[in-house]
């Protein structure tokens, strides 16, 4: 397990940003709370019309892990501090050699039915995410280290239950583990691992989204009462939830095209929420009475990346002089007003294993780039490469705006840089977010996959690993660029240090192990494996009329959290009267 002093340290200082950025519990309660018929939150689902996914085995970004996430558990999640705290398990624990993990349920445990769930709807859950025909791109990330987990996702052995998933009572689940490694709780917290209603998916099929609002499926603090596609998804308290009952007698998801509407229709009161304020009204939305707007720093990061197996970013200097061509500065004062704060980082600031002596490529320290060591490392890599700028290809880059103004005039600003500093073109691509993901997960070890992209990446669980290995070892589904598994001259030294993350994972030595991660980052930010651009924050407002939230940089709502969560008679408050 992580070093507890590392934990606290990192939590304190955490605790201490969002302090001092408005940040912490919305705990207004001005007049009492509201009637039952008011004590209903809505939230929107900017930039989409549908989520990727309703199934915890296949969810991979922030809008659909929030409809999982009130639905569906697991056997531990992360609190609102973000330490892993048992939740369908009521205790845990580990052999000396750290290869058997045990979890005992809490008593009564049931789904959102009535129907019992013990151990065994434990052990098919997870089995079932790791089966070839899910074909989840998740799966082997965060179920890998359960022993002969990627046998079972090829399709080798038939199922782990009986091997490495044990159920030797119905209260009692046992995993095998591969390897002895300090972030086992970890990977388990993401919702890959959450479980599902056996009898659903035996009725209904690995498409049982369209039915959960038979008010089957779950064991999670909600569940679903009313799905209308491309609208909202409306979700009631689960009676048979194990813990403390929400106050909140609904949620509501509603589905905005545009991220940036979904700002008006807060300021219309039509929702409780905005989560994503756009840059231009920043300081409108600062103005908002009762402290509506808020800005909390994020475990996110946003980034470009390169296809390695697209020429010329199978070259290290063509890479790091695009790096190096942006001003990123610029883009967090003069895209995102100073809402963002610019990086060369992978791993954020606030998470362990930070480091604060990394630079960027060939040494710079600054976030403002350096242009003539860009050009000049451009023109050797054309050199290396056997190319002009005249035979220079043609680059797209494939982003996702999502509706969002912002994310528009990032890509377009980071265009101008890399045309007025290298010289070169680069076509921008937006698409539907979902396409993107899509696209993605095409790119591995495929040379005719995406060519440049543009996405964020949050914090999982607040371990390096999340950042390092999960993404760019060897293996790894996320590994859309290609880091280690490409014919260029670098691909020996990046195999090298794929071992290097491989030992930190491994290592039960906390102060050597982050030492061996630093390493690791620096060789990667060295290669260019991303451009990291900035740590994001929420810029968000908030009724006064909602209480008991507390804010976390990983920018969720643990289950245990919505038992304390209901409406006041605050005002300003938003009209529920659609959803009555």
């Amino acid at each position: 397990m992580r070093s507890k002093s590392v934990l606290s340290v990192s939590l304190l200082l955490l605790m201490l940003l969002l302090a001092a950025c408005g940040g912490g519990s919305s705990s207004t309660q001005s007049g009492g709370k509201a009637p039952d018929d008011q004590q209903i939150l809505t939230i929107p689902i900017g930039g989409r019309t549908e989520l990727q996914s309703f199934d915890p085995a296949l969810v991979t970004e922030q809008a659909s892990i929030r409809a999982v996430n009130l639905v569906f558990t697991g056997l531990v999640q992360l609190n609102n501090k973000l330490e892993v705290v048992d939740q369908l398990a009521e205790s845990h624990s580990v052999s000396a050699d750290g290869l058997t993990w045990t979890f005992k349920l809490r008593p009564n445990l049931k789904f959102s039915d009535g129907t019992p769930l013990t151990s065994k709807d434990v052990a098919y859950s997870i089995d079932r995410a790791l089966k070839p025909e899910l074909k989840s791109a998740v799966s082997t990330v965060y179920l890998g280290l359960i022993k002969d987990s990627q046998k079972r996702f090829d399709g080798k052995i038939p199922t782990l239950i009986g091997h490495s998933i044990l159920t030797p009572d119905d209260q009692t689940v046992v995993l095998q583990a591969e390897k002895k490694a300090a972030y086992f709780l970890q990977t388990l917290t993401y919702q890959t691992s959450f479980v599902v209603q056996r009898s659903m998916i035996e009725k209904y099929g690995d498409n049982f989204a369209e039915h959960l609002s038979e008010g089957i499926g779950g064991a999670g603090p909600f569940k679903v009462s009313k799905y209308v596609r491309g609208k909202q998804i409306e979700f009631v308290p689960n009676p048979n939830y194990y813990g403390k009952k929400p106050q909140l007698k609904k949620v509501v998801l509603v589905f905005y095209q545009k991220e940036d509407t979904a700002y008006r229709a807060y300021q219309s009161n039509q929702l409780h929420w905005a989560l994503n304020v756009p840059s231009q009204q920043i300081e409108q939305a600062k103005k908002l009475p009762n402290n509506q707007f808020l800005n909390i720093p994020q475990l996110t990061v946003g980034y470009y990346t390169m296809n390695y197996l697209v020429k010329p970013f199978d070259n290290l200097k063509v890479r790091q002089a695009f790096d190096l061509a942006i001003d990123k500065d610029s883009i967090a004062n003069s895209v995102y007003k100073g809402a963002v704060i610019p990086t060369n980082h992978i791993v954020p600031a606030n998470m362990p294993g930070y480091n604060e002596n990394l630079t960027g490529p060939q040494g710079v320290k600054t976030t403002k780039g350096d242009p003539a060591l860009a050009k000049k490392l451009f023109e050797e890599g054309l050199k290396e490469s056997n190319m002009t700028r005249a035979d220079f290809p043609q680059i797209t880059l494939t982003f996702a705006s999502r509706g969002s103004a912002d994310i528009r005039n990032e890509a377009s600003a980071v265009q101008q840089m890399w045309s007025q500093v290298l010289g070169v073109n680069i076509k921008l691509d937006d698409v539907d977010y979902n396409k993107l993901l899509t696209e993605r997960n095409r790119t591995v070890n495929n040379p005719d996959g995406m060519q440049m992209w543009q996405l964020t990446w949050g914090a999982d669980y607040p371990d390096p690993q999340n950042w390092l290995t999960l993404l760019f070892g060897k293996g790894s589904p996320k590994n859309a660029m290609n880091y280690g598994q490409n014919n260029s001259p670098m691909a020996q030294e990046q195999q090298e240090n794929q071992k290097l993350m491989e030992q930190a994972d491994v290592n039960q030595n906390e102060e050597q192990r982050m030492q061996q991660y630093h390493q690791a980052e620096q060789a990667l930010v060295n290669d260019v494996v991303w451009i990291p651009v900035y740590q994001d924050a929420d810029s968000m407002v908030r009724k006064p009329c909602v209480t008991g939230i507390v804010d976390n940089a990983q920018s969720f709502i643990p289950p245990e959290d919505w038992g304390n969560i209901y409406i006041t008679n605050a005002k300003p408050c938003a009209d529920v009267s659609a959803y009555q």
